[in-house]
């Protein structure tokens, strides 16, 4: 949509007397000459005008294209009154954009050049257009392409397709039902609550139906329960339906969770398989296209744009979070260095050589080249980073506070696991930084009595549980996550239900003379003493019939070993008060006790 039919058609814009003074790709400036009949009743210049004048210009700046781009969101932050006979010029400028959102900054000034007040716009672009915006050549191949009726404007329904599969030497017939646009776009930002909940039930029959149509262990599971995919009518009906766990991924091993034929698949991923055989994930190409777009959306969310240059020090190879990342890094227009986890001097090197804006990885190994950094004489303060997108192992926000003052730099939290995604199931915003929001037109959240299996409400502790709305690889019903937190309301994305930061795992508690502790626990009084430092592990034993625990933590090498020893007895004082079990606290000299270079193992069982 160009510059002049949107003018033409602004009849607001017009009767305020606004004038386009430039107008190029991503830029404008519009002024406007304050009225009598503009001011409020104190005879200044009413906000909500200002704010108009701001908005025609942001308008302008964004519709460079034949896409219709509105506003999303904005922050705008006033400076100064103005009252009649001043001219106001709103600038809007590009700051960012990924896929269909933006980012501007648009400045109002007066004649005099000073500030009257500062705007932060985020756009939507969407496929709708006006009346008078007939579709292009390529529009008309697109829709068709994903089986849009053009004259209804509406998904149709093709029938239901059968495939061979040939697997070990036998032929089975796999269905691959109807199915909804899983690539259709959404803006987390500004779709009504209404609208999400539709699509998540729109999406919720498909892959039930999808499920139990191709995955044997489904259909068995799914039979057993009295439960058939027609009984799915609305989200609440999720209930009907039986829970997956990781037993069920390693009864199916290595290829029986896939719902499409092997053919289909374009990349494999598993875990390491350390207590058991690994859980074998798949995708479609549609799935990690979707991947990719989510991830891009997580890293725009935590202030990653394109141009930035990404240090991606997550693991590379069956683990998701390598692949994952850097997927999303090169969708969001952004410059992946895919450095991979290990060689920790070297990762030094680079951010110093490469200068990247941001970094991937684990919190507990960001911590680990922070003092690579200070070993070789670096400041880690001193760096080009300015974001930290950490996730793959529960940390405190004590732990990001440390970050943050150790590297200068912004610390958000990105959540996933393979079984479900890989990363970018739910991120966190750089402007909040109150927990990751789970992006729900992809993934339907629950969380759950651990014991029970009974729902909790929003707000209360549960274990989290997921079902997949997009995939078609690897579709998860119920997949019980093993993770506590909490399901809260969205702040930086409103329609988007957010998690508290995860406090533990079911299966990482440790009970310890009749009291149930979690690792973390331990993390957050540690960080809460300055003169110890993060690096510690719980070793567990038997002495006679009773269980103990004793907390290894490195003192801090530029304090002398009796400060450290008298910290470590505060420590082990506040485990006591805090957490209500004794342990033991043993002090161990700088660079003792293994460093992370990836997920930090944090307890040893010796018992």
């Amino acid at each position: 949509m160009t510059l002049r039919p949107m003018m033409r058609n602004d009849r607001a814009s017009a009767m305020l007397g606004m004038v386009v003074e430039h107008d190029a790709p991503g830029e404008s400036r519009v002024s406007m000459t304050v009225r009598d009949d503009m001011l409020n009743g104190f005879a200044i210049t009413h906000g909500g005008l200002v704010f108009t004048l701001a908005d025609t210009a942001f308008a302008i700046a964004c519709n460079e294209d034949e896409r219709v781009t509105v506003a999303g969101g904005a922050d705008i932050t006033f400076l100064k009154s103005t009252t009649a006979g001043q001219t106001l010029t709103a600038t809007a400028a590009r700051r960012a954009r990924s896929g269909r959102t933006g980012l501007y900054d648009i400045r109002v000034t007066d004649e005099t050049g000073d500030l009257v007040a500062e705007v932060r716009g985020r756009s939507i672009t969407t496929d709708r257009r006006p009346p008078a915006m007939p579709p292009g050549p390529f529009d008309e191949l697109r829709d068709l392409h994903r089986g849009r009726d053009l004259r209804h404007d509406r998904i149709t329904r093709p029938r239901a397709r059968r495939r061979a599969l040939h697997h070990g030497g036998v032929s089975m017939t796999m269905t691959v039902p109807s199915r909804p646009d899983l690539s259709a776009s959404v803006d987390p930002t500004g779709i009504p609550l209404a609208s999400l909940r539709a699509l998540q039930l729109e999406r919720l029959k498909w892959t039930v139906r999808h499920a139990y149509e191709n995955v044997a262990l489904y259909r068995r599971k799914f039979d057993e329960a009295g439960v058939h995919p027609d009984d799915i009518r609305s989200l609440d009906d999720i209930r009907l339906l039986p829970f997956t766990t990781k037993a069920d991924l390693r009864e199916t091993y290595p290829f029986g969770m896939f719902a499409v034929p092997m053919p289909d698949v374009r990349r494999i991923h598993a875990s390491s398989g350390t207590t058991g055989r690994p859980t074998v994930v798949g995708y479609t190409a549609g799935d990690l296209d979707r991947w990719a777009d989510l991830v891009a959306r997580s890293l725009s969310a935590a202030g990653i744009g394109p141009g930035d240059r990404v240090h991606n020090a997550y693991g590379y190879g069956l683990f998701t979070g390598g692949l994952g990342a850097h997927a999303g890094i090169e969708r969001l227009g952004a410059t992946v260095i895919p450095m991979s986890g290990g060689q920790t001097a070297r990762q030094a090197q680079l951010i110093q050589d490469f200068a990247p804006d941001a970094i991937l990885c684990t919190p507990s190994y960001l911590l680990t080249i922070a003092d690579a950094l200070e070993a070789a004489g670096v400041d880690p303060r001193s760096t080009s980073l300015r974001v930290a997108v950490l996730g793959a192992e529960p940390w405190t926000n004590e732990m990001r506070r440390e970050i943050e003052r150790r590297l200068d730099l912004t610390a958000v939290d990105i959540y996933g696991l393979s079984e479900v995604m890989g990363p970018g199931v739910a991120s966190e915003s750089a402007l909040t930084k109150d927990g990751p929001h789970i992006w729900e037109d992809h993934f339907l959240p629950e969380t759950i009595d651990g014991d029970t299996g009974e729902p909790v409400a929003d707000g209360e502790l549960g274990e989290l549980v997921f079902t997949s709305l997009t995939k078609e690889a690897f579709p998860v019903i119920r997949y019980r996550t093993r993770d506590l937190t909490r399901l809260q309301p969205g702040t930086a994305f409103p329609s988007m239900r957010r998690i508290e930061k995860i406090t533990g795992r079911n299966d990482d508690m440790i009970i310890l003379r009749g009291v149930n502790l979690f690792p973390t626990q331990i993390e957050e009084i540690v960080l809460g003493i300055e003169t110890l430092t993060p690096h510690f592990v719980l070793e567990l034993r038997r002495e006679g019939r009773m269980d103990a625990m004793t907390v290894r933590i490195e003192r801090h090498p530029a304090l002398e070993r009796e400060v450290c020893e008298a910290a470590g007895a505060v420590l082990q004082q506040r485990i006591k008060v805090h957490i209500g079990t004794s342990v033991d606290v043993r002090v161990e000299e700088p660079g003792s006790l293994p460093r992370s270079e990836g997920k930090y193992k944090r307890v040893y069982d010796l018992r």
